[in-house]
């Protein structure tokens, strides 16, 4: 019996260590799939600072997963099924380019994308310089374009810049760079079940961290794709692209956009079968996800990439002990 084929995430581009089509340039010399940490973490009163961000949960047992016929059936969001989760505290946005900007300043840390030299734009986004510094495209999703000089300062490719999306969240970071942030700040990021139990807001079972409407009365709630993926975004929710982290209201525990936007990485390695060795779970979907393509927004559903991924719609939120704990 054949192993059911994942329909591609539009949000996740052939691994890193999968060499892209029509690849122009080699890798940066000295690049590895494995960046080391900063040595240095933040100032006690930065780091204090950053966990009192943190929104504490009560933790409990919650119905994990989905059975929605949307559902991909080998990404395993199924079946529904009991988890406990121990109290923790979660950071209410995606971390933002101003915060990431202050880690680096702090410890001259340099992101995978930037080792390697290149990341993935999506090709709606490429600016004239990305054009010119094109490396390839990622095999099965050709609208991901690997891209020379693409890191998270530089988020479109040579001549794009952060400076009016400073409370946007930080794109271009691998699984390595969040561990990074988190080292560096106190923190850490959340298991795939804390994920989804602070996803959910409270509401067990609906779809999305509001309810089961995708846009009650008409209001758009999240920053996903409108229009035909993947030639054209018609923004009607207000975005093309990503949006502040506070852009949409919050769940009914004070999180904001806990889907679309951006991919968020886990702590959970990705152990569905067929399992990738080395990847690790990533949630939430992105502003590039549509119903007609692979309709990954909902709470439950979930995808995977290798550690050293790093896209434009690929982030993270931290978590940490629960208030008063260590």
């Amino acid at each position: 019996m054949h192993e059911p084929q994942a329909t591609p995430a539009c949000c996740g581009p052939a691994p890193r260590t999968a060499t892209p089509v029509t690849l122009a340039t080699p890798a940066a010399p000295g690049a590895t799939a494995d960046p080391a940490a900063p040595g240095a973490t933040a100032d006690p009163a930065t780091r204090t600072r950053l966990r009192r961000r943190l929104v504490g949960l009560p933790g409990g047992t919650f119905a994990m997963g989905s059975n929605d016929p949307d559902a991909h059936e080998a990404d395993g969001e199924g079946p529904v099924r009991p988890v406990t989760v121990t109290p923790f505290a979660i950071s209410p946005t995606a971390v933002t380019n101003a915060q990431f900007a202050t880690f680096v300043k702090q410890t001259g840390y340099r992101t995978t994308a930037e080792l390697f030299g290149w990341s993935y734009v999506f090709h709606t986004f490429l600016t004239p310089g990305a054009h010119q510094a094109r490396r390839g495209t990622a095999g099965g999703t050709p609208w991901w374009i690997a891209v020379d000089g693409a890191y998270w300062r530089n988020p479109e490719g040579p001549g794009s810049a952060i400076t009016d999306r400073q409370n946007h969240p930080v794109v271009h970071v691998s699984h390595h760079d969040a561990l990074a942030y988190c080292r560096w700040s106190g923190t850490r990021l959340p298991t795939e079940a804390e994920w989804e139990y602070a996803a959910r807001g409270g509401l067990d079972g609906a779809r999305y961290p509001w309810g089961d409407d995708l846009n009650p009365g008409g209001r758009h709630m999240c920053n996903i794709w409108q229009g035909t993926f993947p030639t054209r975004d018609t923004a009607e929710d207000g975005y093309a692209g990503t949006c502040p982290v506070t852009a949409y209201p919050p769940n009914g525990y004070g999180l904001h956009n806990m889907v679309g936007n951006v991919w968020e990485w886990t702590a959970s390695p990705w152990t569905t079968r067929p399992a990738a060795s080395g990847d690790w779970t990533v949630r939430g979907g992105s502003y590039l996800c549509h119903d007609s393509y692979c309709n990954r927004y909902r709470v439950a559903a979930r995808t995977h990439n290798t550690a050293d991924a790093s896209t434009g719609n690929l982030s993270f939120r931290c978590a940490g002990a629960p208030p008063g704990g260590r």
